[in-house]
C-alpha cells in the first residue's frame, strides 16, 4: 500500500487510521491536537536544504540557506555545477558539503539521478536509492522522501527528536538508537510517516511543557 502525504488533508486521515491502528497512539494525538504537515520543495532544491541543514543548528542551518539561496536564484543543479567551491565555501557550506552538493548536481545533469521518479517507488528501495549517493545518509534520505515527496511510509528513525519522543510517549528505559527505532515502527506501517508528525509535535510539546516549568520559581 502507498501512502502519500501532499496535503493537511491526507495527514489527518492517516493519523486517524494509525491510531485506530496502533490505540497507545490515541493518547498521544489527544494531548499534540493534530500535527500539521511539514512540507518542501521536492526536487535538487528540497534536497539541498536539507543537506545545509545537517548537523547544524535551526539558526545556522537557516542562515546558512538564506545565504545560498540569495546567491543562486534560481538554486538547481546548473547552478551549482557552475559554482566555485570557494564561493560556496564563504557563504557557510563546509567541504563535505560542496562535495555532496556538486557530486548529486552532477549526477542530476548527466541524467544518472531522477528524484522524481522516487516519488512513485516503494518507501524502502527510494531510501536505499538516495542513501547509495555520495554524502546522503539514512536520516537526509528519510527527511527527503517525507518532506519533499510525501512518502507517507518514511520513517526518520535517526532523528533525535523523535527518538526522544518516542522514549518518553512509550515508557521506554533509554532513548531508542536507529537501529533500535526500526523494530518499534513496524506497527505503524504503512503510515510511519504520520507518526514521525505526531512524534515531533509531541517532542514540541514536551519541550513547551519544561520551560514553562523552568520558568516557575
Amino acid at each position: 500500500m502507498h501512502v502519500r502525504l501532499e496535503n493537511q488533508s491526507d495527514l489527518e486521515d492517516a493519523m486517524l487510521v494509525l491510531v485506530k491502528q496502533d490505540p497507545r497512539l490515541k493518547p498521544i494525538l489527544a494531548q499534540t491536537g493534530m500535527p500539521a504537515l511539514r512540507q518542501r520543495e521536492p526536487g535538487f532544491a528540497g534536497l539541498a536544504h536539507i543537506i545545509c541543514g545537517q548537523q547544524l543548528s535551526t539558526a545556522s542551518a537557516a542562515a546558512i540557506w538564506a545565504r545560498l539561496s540569495t546567491a543562486f536564484d534560481p538554486l538547481d543543479h546548473e547552478a551549482i555545477c557552475k559554482a566555485r567551491a570557494d564561493r560556496l565555501g564563504r557563504l557557510g557550506l563546509s567541504a563535505a558539503k560542496i562535495k555532496t552538493l556538486k557530486f548529486i548536481a552532477k549526477e542530476l545533469a548527466a541524467e544518472r539521478l531522477n528524484l522524481e521518479v522516487l516519488a512513485n517507488e516503494d518507501v524502502d528501495a527510494a531510501h536505499h536509492a538516495l542513501t547509495a549517493l555520495h554524502g546522503i545518509g539514512p536520516w537526509t534520505a528519510d527527511i527527503y522522501l517525507l518532506f519533499c515527496l510525501g512518502h507517507g511510509d518514511a520513517w526518520p528513525a535517526g532523528d533525535l527528536a523523535v527518538q526522544e519522543a518516542v522514549k518518553i510517549g512509550l515508557g521506554l528505559k533509554a532513548r531508542p538508537t536507529a537501529k533500535q527505532m526500526a523494530p518499534l515502527a513496524e506497527p505503524w506501517r504503512p503510515y510511519r510517516g504520520a507518526a514521525a508528525h505526531l512524534w515531533w509535535a509531541y517532542y514540541r510539546m514536551l519541550k513547551k511543557r519544561e520551560g514553562v516549568l523552568a520558568s516557575k520559581p
